[in-house]
């Protein structure tokens, strides 16, 4: 029973580095007049996670923006396009804010996400002796 606790250290480890796979709306993926804020509000999002935005790709695109272009709908200043063929993962790499929506008006209905990732809480130390 001595390796237990090192064999719990080293899961804990490993599930904090791989991150979560999230896909993106739920049931619904994504798509038009799902609420991506309440969706975002009820998750934790950290580095290394993964997003998982399933779509139909001849209609909906997944695109990175900043702020700005964010909050105005704005598809032309992108940062990266995501959209490779409607089953496509996005990797949280860093601790700050992160913003998509889809292109060709169909932010407006909708198509938005704001997350704010935070760094991977460093796990709790396991006391080898349950006494202490």
């Amino acid at each position: 029973m001595r390796w237990l606790p090192v064999v719990l250290a080293a899961a804990m480890l490993t599930s904090a580095v791989a991150g979560e796979f999230l896909k993106v709306g739920g049931r619904s993926g994504w798509a038009q007049n799902v609420n991506y804020t309440e969706w975002a509000a009820a998750r934790h999002f950290y580095v290394g996670d993964w997003l998982y935005f399933v779509f139909d790709k001849r209609y909906y695109t997944v695109l990175e923006v900043n702020r700005l272009n964010y909050e105005q709908c704005n598809d032309s200043e992108l940062i990266k396009n995501i959209s490779r063929g409607g089953r496509d993962v996005f990797n949280l790499t860093e601790a700050r804010a992160y913003y998509f929506l889809s292109s060709g008006g169909y932010c407006y209905h909708g198509m938005k996400l704001r997350i704010h990732v935070q760094e991977i809480l460093p796990p709790s130390p396991i006391n080898p002796n349950p006494s202490l």
